[in-house]
């Protein structure tokens, strides 16, 4: 907690000159912020943030009103919160944490839509301080970041989130990811990654993949590719996860060969390659119509000992077939099929359509039967989807 409670100072540092000795000091500055919130149009964000007044909830008696009352009569007196509302959403935030979540979030998110993005950051501080995390509301605040593409901001929050937990959600690091897009200099990022490694310590890797991953879908490639070579000199190394995201990156954009020098590589550092990395390399490869490697790297799949799946039958069958293999293919979907694996209806018209190509129609017709008389054992799309990387 002390070690929090430093980064966030350090992060968000308030006016030197207030003087927080008293409580009424304490009292008359939760009023000035908080009566911000009912003249929140009149703010506009800007890149230097102006001196932020520091909210310290003052301890007061329990009041009667839920949150819904209070934030409408908020938000009725537009020029002013009055003292009467402060107070009891003050004593609300004291007494009941779930109308405490729901009145400050909707407080942030207005802030948010406002632009008005300083005083939600600080808002955010004062409830960390009271150990209140409102995900919900950190969120908000990193998509209102990313349409401004406010890299300061977006880190600073994603550092505090850090700090509070390690449990974030996908959208946390897409949102963080998005405040990068406009910018080609990778200089801040770079050096957040490196502090993610001294705040996370232990999970520092599942958290660099994660932002790795995040960029990769916000279609930010260079940018994670940036991070996966710059954690390679670091004392975090990559790991599996690590490769076989930068594997599936670049199969996805056809750099096949970079895709097969980092499969190499992972190899020599000693980190043995899985199923997922095997299919990602046999579904890149099938699709530039390179079928000797994927034979190459089916073998070498059997030899490490690693069971072929669904998908990796489903890559080949089509892939050989599709060139004019089709023995080849009624190969290996035999060879799946004594494996127990069960075949999925994409398998079977990818097979039917190219005997039929091929001029072989009798037994594209005894497959077709046999697919319509099995359709309730076939695989799913479920059958298809990956163990989440998250």
């Amino acid at each position: 907690m002390i070690t929090a409670s430093r980064c966030f100072k350090y992060i968000f540092r308030s006016n030197p000159k207030i003087n927080v000795s008293t409580a009424t000091s304490r009292r008359i500055r939760s009023v000035l912020f908080l009566r911000r919130f009912g003249d929140i149009g009149r703010y506009r964000y800007k890149n230097l943030v102006s001196p932020w007044i520091s909210p310290v909830f003052a301890t007061l008696s329990k009041t009667s009103g839920n949150y819904q009352s209070l934030v409408t009569r908020a938000s009725q007196n537009e020029g002013e919160v009055t003292e009467e509302v402060l107070n009891q959403i003050l004593a609300t935030v004291e007494n009941d944490s779930k109308s405490a979540k729901e009145i400050c979030t909707a407080y942030i998110e207005k802030l948010c839509r406002a632009g008005n993005l300083s005083d939600a950051v600080q808002l955010l501080q004062s409830l960390r301080d009271k150990n209140i995390y409102l995900r919900t509301a950190y969120n908000c605040l990193l998509v209102a970041a990313a349409e401004r593409n406010d890299m300061v901001l977006s880190i600073q929050i994603l550092k505090d989130l850090l700090v509070s937990s390690r449990s974030l959600s996908a959208a946390c690091y897409i949102n963080f990811a998005r405040s990068f897009t406009k910018t080609n200099d990778c200089t801040q990022l770079v050096r957040f990654v490196e502090e993610v490694m001294d705040i996370t310590f232990l999970d520092s890797i599942i958290v660099v993949n994660r932002i790795i991953f995040a960029f990769a879908e916000s279609r930010q490639i260079e940018k994670a590719l940036v991070i996966f070579d710059h954690i390679k000199g670091l004392k975090c190394k990559p790991d599996l996860i690590t490769y076989n995201t930068v594997l599936d990156i670049l199969g996805r954009v056809g750099r096949v060969n970079e895709m097969l020098q980092e499969f190499a590589s992972m190899k020599e550092a000693g980190i043995a390659p899985d199923f997922i990395s095997y299919n990602t390399l046999l579904n890149s490869l099938r699709k530039i119509g390179r079928l000797d490697l994927c034979s190459v790297y089916f073998q070498e799949m059997g030899e490490s000992g690693i069971n072929p799946d669904l998908l990796t039958y489903t890559a080949l069958i089509e892939s050989f077939g599709r060139s004019g293999y089709v023995e080849e293919s009624l190969r290996l979907f035999s060879d799946m099929k004594q494996r127990q694996i069960r075949p999925s209806i994409y398998v079977y018209r990818s097979l039917i359509n190219n005997l039929k190509k091929m001029g072989k129609v009798d037994l594209a017709m005894t497959l077709l039967e046999e697919m319509n008389s099995s359709l309730s054992d076939l695989a799913g799309p479920k059958d298809f989807k990956r163990k989440a990387r998250w």
